[in-house]
């Protein structure tokens, strides 16, 4: 039985760490923990529009919000700089009020906090937001594996072997190694080593994942005690314990008001292609022009997510394209992908929506993009055998359209696939069953925190 406690969440204020901390959020409610969440204020205005939880209390990061031209750089600093203080003051003051807090969890991206909690005394776990098998490649490129990891940009054929990690080639790792890089991105790297140096002290990592998907990785680090408590998703869509709970509350962008859900129930079982790139990836019209033509090539029947309109009023056979799919600005990704009209997920292999589409069943064409998509993309296709890789030809940075329709019809007349997707699907459930591997790591997490 779990004693009284108070969690204090810090969370960076992207997408894809609000929804899996969010579901964590519930699921410690659910245990009788009182959680008090804290990120931008605009983000908390948002969540608070969408969803109530009783013993869930906001306390917003004032004045954070991303400005115009503000790079990816200058934002992570102003958050670490302006959630530092706003953290050392809520501390303080849940102190001062007789009501302190017993533990702090923060996300990927804000390793600071880890800093602010010792400074008052309090222990603190990261809730990682990537894959086990991510976290490997940080571990290790800052411990003894670097010039491996860095020398393999010479020779993208040859395998990098890691201990607990499948062989390896230089477009299956994070990008953030890679020397053709963007410059803008040379930050991450002093911010993840910043993460792996906190772990020195704090060496037990709560992660969105679950054992049974990533068996070696899990094990792999001996200096890391690793606790999949995943796959953090709403309960309706994942092992049906709370109807109710239907959704992450905490959308960023605003739902399409056409009722993709309505159209989706006069498709048949398994004939439709979703296609959608997430929060933050933004593709090139000429990429977006080559994704058409392979969806009209297809002539399948499609949901294609394109944030706020993006490049879809410049389609050049827009016509075409909405006659024969939907096109939408956002949508609620759980419900499409566990609705049985879905065969195949275009997807751009990030974690959340990598795990989204594991815990629905769903195959996938992997379309990675940056970051640890690639590695993702490898999992999905050579261990997890649930996707197909898009290629792209030899001196060209866009992937054809006849490249993405054949591999949407690997994917959607594959039935090994979709056995092995149902297979992760049916894992997923015990995994967060009342003795399964994710609760009973909740539970280890919580008589020790």
């Amino acid at each position: 039985m779990t004693t009284h406690r108070r969690i204090l969440f810090v969370v960076f204020p992207g997408q894809g760490h609000i929804n899996p901390s969010l579901q964590f959020a519930k699921r410690l409610l659910s245990m009788g923990v009182e959680v008090t969440f804290c990120t931008n204020m605009s983000v908390v205005r948002r969540i608070e529009k969408q969803t109530t939880h009783h013993g869930l209390t906001f306390a917003p990061v004032s004045e954070n919000d991303q400005k115009p031209n503000e790079t990816p750089e200058q934002f992570c600093s102003n958050f670490a700089t302006n959630g530092a203080l706003a953290v050392s003051d809520i501390i303080r003051s849940a102190a001062v009020s007789g009501n302190p807090f017993d533990h702090l969890v923060y996300t990927t991206i804000v390793p600071w906090a880890a800093g602010v909690a010792k400074a008052h005394g309090i222990k603190s776990t990261l809730l990682w937001c990537q894959s086990a098998t991510a976290l490997d490649l940080y571990y290790y490129y800052f411990n003894g594996f670097g010039d491996l990891l860095s020398c393999s940009n010479n020779n993208p054929s040859v395998a990098i072997t890691l201990p607990g990690l499948p062989p390896l080639n230089t477009c299956d790792l994070p990008t953030f190694f890679l020397s053709t890089r963007p410059q803008q991105h040379d930050f991450a790297i002093p911010l993840f080593k910043d993460h792996i140096d906190a772990l020195e002290e704090n060496p037990r990592v709560l992660i969105s994942t679950f054992n049974e998907l990533e068996v070696e990785p899990v094990r792999a680090l001996k200096n890391l005690e690793l606790l999949p408590v995943g796959p953090l998703i709403p309960s309706a869509f994942l092992d049906g314990q709370d109807p109710l709970d239907n959704s992450f509350g905490g959308d960023l962008f605003e739902k399409s008001v056409e009722d993709y859900i309505k159209w989706l129930n006069t498709k048949p079982k398994y004939s439709v292609v979703y296609v959608s790139f997430g929060s933050v990836s933004t593709l090139s019209f000429d990429q977006a022009e080559e994704i058409a033509n392979g969806l009209l090539e297809s002539g399948r029947p499609f949901l294609w997510v394109i944030r706020d309109g993006g490049e879809t009023c410049e389609l050049s056979k827009i016509d075409e394209l909405k006659k024969q799919g939907m096109i939408v600005g956002w949508c609620s990704q759980v419900e499409v992908l566990s609705h049985q009209a879905i065969g195949c997920f275009v997807t751009h292999c990030g974690w959340n929506s990598t795990v989204e589409a594991l815990a629905a069943g769903v195959p996938t064409v992997a379309f990675p993009q940056w970051t640890d998509q690639g590695t993702n993309a490898k999992m999905m296709e050579d261990v997890w055998k649930t996707a197909v890789r898009v290629r792209k030809r030899e001196g060209h940075e866009v992937v054809q359209g006849k490249e993405i329709e054949r591999c949407v019809e690997m994917v959607m007349g594959n039935e090994e696939m979709r056995r092995n997707a149902k297979k992760w699907k049916d894992l997923a459930r015990e995994a967060v069953s009342n003795v399964g591997s994710s609760t009973l790591n909740l539970q280890a997490f919580l008589d020790n925190a």
